[in-house]
């Protein structure tokens, strides 16, 4: 008769969510490299998601944009780049290789294949003058450190060559070469975006060569990976699994295996934890409040969501392509939304039912106003807006 699994209910989860995310106060990280190492990985989307992800679980917030920029752009300890569901991401830089084979290299055919279809598709040239433009490019950026798709095409004229997508079409558009051909190159491991344009939330950025790194066995990348994720953010079903990587379910399983994970019962079935943290957790011993930005790794970390995001507040803090919006916590839980309007204020506005209590609502407001202090002159508004935010904050935030 086979050993009877342990039971993680829902106030065990939320207890694990609140320290191994780095939300609870007596666990804020000292850096971002701490706060990323802990997570696994940052939604980079929204550039601006990188900074207030960070800043929301920092002990010093005030240090958020300085700490984050060197760690991004001097230091590169943190390097963005393409990762799971075809997503950028920041990573810590060691952990670099194992995305690229666990995740990358799938992608990165495919859209190599789309692009070289594509162009085929509207007569432009063949895969031979794609690979001479590429080689010529990577050389032009190597020479130069950093630069824009622009500056690129001063150095190789031919990036500015454009064709047709998709013509006839209802969605037919004019695609530049130096546009696909740099994102195909990213999601191959061979550029990296390097600083913005502009301030820490502009999406305007310059490309940089990717730091060399070994080639891994994608098995074993994608069992370190799996293994990293479910050590941070365990216990988390199959389908969890599946939706973070974006892996097909029989690498899911092969992973679980390789890393000799342990089941353990949830509400939603059985769920899995890394061996050795099948014993209990208890909660942190202060309660906690926090404001977590658009696209948060902890608001997007599981597919099967209900312990922590009651079903009923999806409407007002989705999408309709499934990107969260800016979130108010509680304990372990979703209790609402905040943005920041035009003057600068942060507004937040509870969507739970259930009484919260005035120690909560304290706790909401201080850290609504720990994050207009670090921010300051900044304003931030997200790059997927959904119906809370854009409510609060207006249609001009």
């Amino acid at each position: 008769m086979g050993e009877a699994r342990r039971y993680v209910g829902v106030a065990e989860r939320r207890a694990r969510l609140g320290a191994g995310q780095r939300l609870a106060g007596s666990v804020r990280a000292e850096g971002p490299e701490e706060v990323a190492d802990s997570l696994v990985a940052l939604h980079g989307s929204d550039p601006a998601t990188v900074y207030l992800a960070v800043g929301a679980r920092l002990a010093e917030p005030a240090r958020t944009v300085a700490e984050t920029e060197r760690a991004l752009y001097t230091d590169r300890t943190l390097v963005r780049m393409h990762g799971m569901r075809h997503t950028v991401f920041v990573f810590p830089a060691g952990l670099t290789a194992v995305v690229h084979a666990s995740t990358g290299i799938t992608v990165a055919a495919r859209e190599r294949a789309a692009l070289l279809k594509d162009m085929a598709a509207a007569g432009a040239p063949d895969a031979a003058w794609l690979k001479e433009v590429e080689e010529s490019a990577l050389t032009a950026l190597a020479r130069r450190g950093q630069a824009t798709a622009a500056e690129l095409a001063e150095d190789e004229p031919r990036l500015r060559e454009r064709f047709v997508y998709a013509a006839g079409k209802p969605y037919e558009g004019m695609h530049t070469v130096s546009t696909r051909l740099l994102r195909v190159l990213g999601v191959e491991g061979r550029v990296v975006r390097g600083r913005p344009l502009g301030s820490w939330t502009s999406s305007q950025f310059r490309w940089a060569v990717a730091p060399a790194h070994p080639e891994l066995d994608v098995a074993q990348a994608q069992a370190s990976l799996l293994g990293r994720w479910l050590a941070a953010c365990g216990p988390a079903t199959e389908a969890d699994l599946k939706w973070w990587t974006g892996w097909r379910v029989t690498e899911v399983r092969r992973a679980l295996a390789a890393i000799g994970a342990r089941a353990v019962t949830l509400d939603e079935g059985t769920g899995y934890v890394v061996a050795g943290d099948e014993e209990p957790v208890a909660a942190p011993a202060e309660p906690w409040a926090a404001l977590l930005p658009a696209l948060d790794p902890t608001a997007m970390g599981w597919r099967e969501r209900d312990w922590y995001l009651a079903p009923e507040l999806l409407p007002a803090l989705f999408d309709r392509s499934g990107n969260v919006g800016p979130t108010v916590w509680w304990n372990g839980r979703v209790v609402g939304g905040w943005a920041q309007r035009a003057d600068g204020e942060i507004v937040w506005r509870l969507l739970t039912t259930e009484e919260i209590g005035a120690e909560a609502r304290r706790g909401i407001a201080e850290e609504a106003e720990r994050l207009r202090a670090w921010v300051g002159e900044t304003r931030v508004t997200p790059r997927f807006r959904t119906p809370l935010e854009k409510e609060l904050g207006g249609p001009g935030a």
